[in-house]
């Protein structure tokens, strides 16, 4: 049986595959988010008419903050390096 996280992180890989850098940050992301244990939450954005709605998606866990804070850093300090969240596809 495999490992939930690393089905979940599979399933984000998938939208990998899509047109646009943002949209593959995105999905870089949510494989990160999925193999560090972050939780499921309710989420809120605005559709393309300006209408809010809610949604599910992967929030941050201890893992997740860790790891970025990690990438982040470098010669130059806590914040030498950028990570990109992208765009949903």
């Amino acid at each position: 049986m495999t490992d939930p996280r690393i089905a979940l992180a599979l399933e984000y890989a998938e939208f990998g595959q899509n047109d646009g850098e943002h949209h593959k940050a995105w999905a870089i992301d949510q494989i990160v988010r999925a193999l560090t244990g972050c939780p499921m939450v309710e989420q809120t954005a605005v559709d393309a008419y300006g209408r809010p709605y809610t949604y599910q998606g992967q929030g941050e866990s201890e893992e997740y903050q860790r790891f970025i804070a990690e990438y982040k850093a470098g010669e130059d300090g806590p914040d030498t390096y950028s990570w990109e969240e992208g765009i949903a596809p």
